[in-house]
């Protein structure tokens, strides 16, 4: 692998970020009057341009140093800050392997990046040899994937011999009982993990993205990101979640319950030829018609995502609550397509 210092843009490497008020001054006082807020209201401060609390809260949780902890305004925020600090405009390429989220393929457009795509295997999975022989300066794998549900296989084979940056999107990593990559990052510095506070925590209002990855990556990150990039409102609704913990591994724990039995009523849906194994919260579906099923759905008052586009005759179903589940199981039996 590179170096990061190879890696990044090399006018980034020494730029003088924006030195914000809440940055220069970081400590208690009875008086502010250094960054020009309306000394009247209740949320009349700027916030923590570090968010200092949420990630000493999420370094405990994942056994991580808080300086290699970056909080984006979503994992989009996240992904569009990577392709800008580590792709040269009109001149660098970045890897995805299709079908899987669209957003880094959008981010890469908007900075004129060029997307080099090795679709993923008719079993959903990477094709290894492809994705060395053509190597780019970011690699995004989203595992497990969206919309097919996977976990990838054959991830470590490739960031260990990948010269760029590997970035392992885990936004539905609390759905499965595969171990996160957090725990490898001292192993390969090349290697981002992004998680999300929208997906298992049920906060995906709040737009609250998290990045691991080494010291000298959140260092750059932190350089390059907007000064009050993430709310008090959101930062304070994070932590909330974070202090129920007993809470949310119920909420896990009954999505994962109501995912295996949608899987077992699917199957036996006639117009529905395949449900594929999912680690995530929701379900990736073969479907006889996926449009025809997809308009009777919303006819019903039930949205689900059409994925035809993507994948052939392809429904992506997020899982419910057991009445939400119920519903939908027994109008789909109901629709010929």
């Amino acid at each position: 692998m590179n170096s990061i210092q190879q890696l990044a843009n090399p006018h980034l490497l020494n730029l003088q970020p924006y030195s914000s008020a809440r940055s220069e001054f970081s400590g208690t006082a009875k008086v502010f009057l250094d960054a020009n807020e309306n000394s009247f209201g209740t949320l009349n401060r700027y916030p923590d341009p570090l968010q200092t609390a949420l990630k000493a809260k999420l370094s405990e949780l994942k056994k991580t140093a808080q300086e290699q902890i970056f909080i984006g305004n979503g994992s989009d925020e996240i992904i569009d800050l990577t392709i800008r600090l580590f792709c040269a405009t009109g001149a660098d390429t970045i890897t995805i392997c299709p079908p899987t989220y669209g957003m880094y393929e959008v981010s890469a457009a908007i900075n004129n990046i060029r997307v080099n795509r090795i679709p993923l295997t008719a079993e959903f999975e990477l094709d290894v040899s492809k994705i060395l022989e053509q190597q780019s300066k970011i690699l995004f794998l989203c595992s497990p994937n969206n919309p097919t549900g996977n976990t990838l296989k054959n991830i470590e084979e490739i960031v260990r011999s990948y010269l760029g940056i590997v970035f392992i999107d885990e936004a539905y990593i609390e759905f499965s009982t595969n171990e996160s990559w957090i725990s490898k990052l001292n192993q390969f510095p090349n290697v981002i993990v992004s998680q999300t506070f929208s997906k298992a925590y049920g906060l995906a209002a709040a737009r609250i993205g998290v990045a691991y990855a080494s010291t000298e990556i959140i260092d750059l990150l932190n350089k390059i990101k907007p000064p009050y990039n993430c709310s008090s409102l959101n930062v304070a609704a994070a932590l909330e979640a974070l202090s129920d913990n007993e809470k949310v591994m119920q909420q896990i724990a009954e999505i994962v319950s109501e995912r295996k039995r949608l899987e077992n009523e699917l199957v036996a849906v006639p117009v529905i030829e395949k449900v594929f194994t999912s680690d995530a919260n929701f379900l990736f579906l073969k479907t006889t018609n996926a449009t025809a099923i997809y308009n009777q759905l919303i006819s019903r008052g039930i949205v689900v995502r059409n994925r035809h586009n993507i994948v052939e005759n392809c429904l992506r179903i997020t899982v419910g609550t057991k009445q939400e589940n119920d519903l939908l199981i027994n109008i789909l039996k109901s629709i010929q397509a």
